[in-house]
């Protein structure tokens, strides 16, 4: 009699109702011969991922939280779920009720695993809950704060710079960052933004019909959730394209859901280089066993990898939160990109902080560790004016033919250049009365 298949447990041994692929022995002669066991997807699991699997998800087994279609599917997107799991003050449940149509509660089980179940200031958890202030409306707040709307050539297709194109090519999120730029084409738009094989293929018609695109960036939503099939079809559509010098994507699936970086699909995207990929992060406590495992995976199959994050209030934004966040992307082999200061998306006033937080950071960052380590400063400007590159001054002035400099210690250099003029604002600016701040690196009085 053929004995029962065995099944995973959590620890990853075996007991008795396995739903994990396992195959029968073969009985020869009273022998039996163990057939090959069939790999289940494996993937690192942290403890803390351990233990929520087991507290919420306890007829899960490893094999289906390991598989980033059952996280989908599984993802908590009703109040009646989240309140499980979460201890919800009134502001979120509110919160969570009112928000219906665009930008909708969705968090894969995973995510949720890093969100504090009784701290409603964590940062992580401030990221993805909704609170009152997310329906405030703030002076110079838009829905569209970066006019991609306007700058929108075909359905889905920005073409803002000369050389390259902001390709967007999906409304789904696996998880739905509350302050997210393109909050108004996510989740339920009533088919305002609608995205298909068809509207890509008009898409790659434009990007073919002019050769001065030599970039193309594919974001979304994101574009890591459209499943291999097509995610294959479009990256194969675009390389046919002979002017098109490399792709990237932009994505923040190796960090809410790491389990999408299956083996299967870095063997995919490793046929389409030149690739690059701009991963997503925002805080230190996202660089788990998981997400250093996805990045690591990516990092392999030869994709560069850069971060782009954003600027929080309260969440990253000090030196003593932004360091060790941008020291782990090293480590994970993601170099630190951008830095972006918050866009006034609508709704968003509670998490921008001002832009000489920003400058302040970096100050804090040059000189104190690795260049490796520091991301450049940008604002998004809004109305379609692109980013635009915020650096701390560093430029005290000049005396006569030296220009000159203070470093990272407050010191005073000087550089001979007898032919420049850099360093006569400064000069005006100090004759006025303005100093330059030592943290900040501007001028004021």
């Amino acid at each position: 009699m053929t004995p029962a298949a065995p099944a995973a447990k959590l620890d990853g041994t075996i007991t008795a109702s396995s739903p994990a692929t396992i195959a029968t022995s073969r009985v020869t002669r009273g022998t039996a011969t163990p057939r090959k066991i069939e790999p289940i997807n494996r993937f690192p699991l942290s403890e803390k991922s351990r233990r929520f699997l087991r507290k919420h998800f306890p007829g899960t087994s490893i094999h289906d939280w390991n598989d980033w279609k059952w996280q989908v599917r599984n993802r908590v997107r009703r109040l009646d779920a989240l309140d499980k799991i979460i201890d919800l003050t009134p502001d979120e449940r509110a919160s969570v009720i009112e928000r219906t149509g665009n930008l909708p509660i969705a968090i894969t089980p995973y995510y949720l695993s890093l969100l504090s179940p009784d701290d409603p200031e964590q940062p992580l958890r401030r990221t993805h809950i909704p609170i009152g202030g997310e329906f405030i409306r703030g002076i110079g707040e838009d829905p569209d704060p970066l006019g991609e709307d306007h700058d929108t050539t075909v359905p889905g297709l920005v073409h803002r710079y000369p050389d390259r194109v902001l390709f967007l090519t999906t409304g789904f999120c696996s998880t739905y960052c509350r302050y997210c730029t393109r909050s108004r084409m996510v989740g339920e738009t009533n088919g305002e933004y609608s995205f298909s094989i068809s509207q890509w293929e008009k898409a790659a018609q434009y990007i073919e019909a002019h050769p001065e695109i030599r970039d193309c960036l594919l974001s979304g939503g994101d574009p890591l959730s459209i499943g291999d099939d097509k995610l294959e079809w479009l990256l194969t559509r675009l390389r046919a394209i002979p002017h098109l010098e490399f792709i990237r994507i932009g994505t923040k699936i190796p960090v809410v859901m790491p389990q999408r970086i299956t083996r299967k699909l870095v063997r995919m995207l490793k046929q389409f280089h030149p690739l690059w990929m701009s991963i997503h992060f925002v805080h230190p406590e996202e660089l788990t066993p998981e997400a250093v495992e996805a990045c690591a995976r990516l990092a392999d199959a030869g994709i560069p990898l850069g971060s782009q994050t954003v600027l929080l209030k309260g969440i990253n934004d000090s030196i003593e939160v932004m360091t060790p966040l941008m020291h782990g992307l090293l480590k994970a082999r993601v170099k630190p990109y951008y830095l972006y200061q918050c866009d006034p998306v609508s709704g968003s006033a509670h998490f921008r902080t001002s832009v000489e937080k920003g400058l302040e950071i970096i100050r804090g960052l040059r000189g104190h560790t690795t260049g490796y380590a520091v991301p450049q400063f940008v604002v998004d400007a809004p109305g379609g004016g692109g980013k635009i590159p915020l650096l701390p001054d560093y430029v005290l002035g000049r005396d006569g033919d030296d220009l000159l400099l203070t470093n990272f210690e407050g010191g005073t250099y000087r550089y001979p250049d007898p032919a420049g003029s850099i360093g006569t604002a400064q000069d005006t600016l100090r004759a006025s009365g303005f100093s330059l701040h030592p943290q900040l690196g501007l001028y004021g009085k």
